[in-house]
């Protein structure tokens, strides 16, 4: 026996299945900073220090010691952090605005709901750090090496970095929007959901076959077809 046919009226109330989106957007820090003591101009950091609702403001803060130190609900903004010395400190719910060095050392720190504007730093030392609902917006970092760092709910915004070295990192809901990415190294890399259609300029040194996980553009494809051609082997002939 024949199935009868719907209705109009179910036809017209049916609603079109809803397609899976092809990358999952990072999730955004959620804090919202309390009212802010000063930090004395006078004061030294200290490792395994607790630093909390302070604002640190046009410090010097080259070579200091803070390993393990905890920064909550704090502000630094437009400070100096050459050679500082933060190795698994934990930096939550807190704003970085302008900061700017080289050398800062943040292995295996944790950075969680944090945002970071108009950076200028370079050769930061992330590696085996663990970033989780982090942007970064504005600015450029020479040199970022996140090797075997863990990336979930990463944005970069407006930012330029050279050279950042990714060997073994681990990014899931990570998104490049208006960066330009130079000579960027995914040796041994693993990527889940991972955006980087954004990027106005993707240039890729190393790992290419890590980009498994990773959306980009048509055109982004056109520009890395000659590397992926030299990294298959592939000839390609008139």
């Amino acid at each position: 026996m024949a199935k009868p046919a719907k209705s109009a009226k179910s036809a017209r109330t049916a609603k079109p299945a809803r397609s899976a989106p092809s990358v999952r957007p990072p999730a955004r820090p959620k804090f919202e900073l309390p009212e802010l003591r000063p930090f004395e101009a006078g004061g030294v950091l200290r490792s395994e220090g607790d630093y909390d609702a302070l604002e640190f403001a046009d410090l010097d803060l080259t070579g200091a010691e803070a390993r393990s130190a905890t920064f909550l609900d704090c502000a630094l903004r437009r400070c100096v952090l050459t050679e500082a010395d933060l190795r698994r400190a934990r930096l939550l719910d807190s704003l970085l605005d302008a900061p700017h060095g080289v050398g800062t050392a943040l292995q295996d720190a944790q950075l969680r709901d944090l945002e970071i504007t108009e950076p200028r730093l370079g050769g930061v030392q992330l590696s085996g750090a663990t970033l989780t609902r982090v942007v970064v917006r504005g600015g450029k970092i020479d040199y970022l090496n996140l090797r075997q760092a863990k990336l979930v709910d990463v944005t970069f915004e407006g930012c330029v970095l050279v050279e950042p070295d990714l060997g073994g990192a681990s990014l899931e809901r990570v998104s490049f929007e208006n960066c330009e990415l130079r000579g960027l190294d995914l040796t041994a890399a693993e990527f889940r959901d991972v955006d980087l259609r954004g990027a106005a300029g993707l240039e890729i040194t190393r790992g290419f076959d890590r980009l498994s996980g990773a959306v980009i553009t048509p055109s982004q494809l056109l520009d890395l077809a000659p590397r992926l051609a030299a990294e298959l082997g592939l000839r390609v002939e008139g």
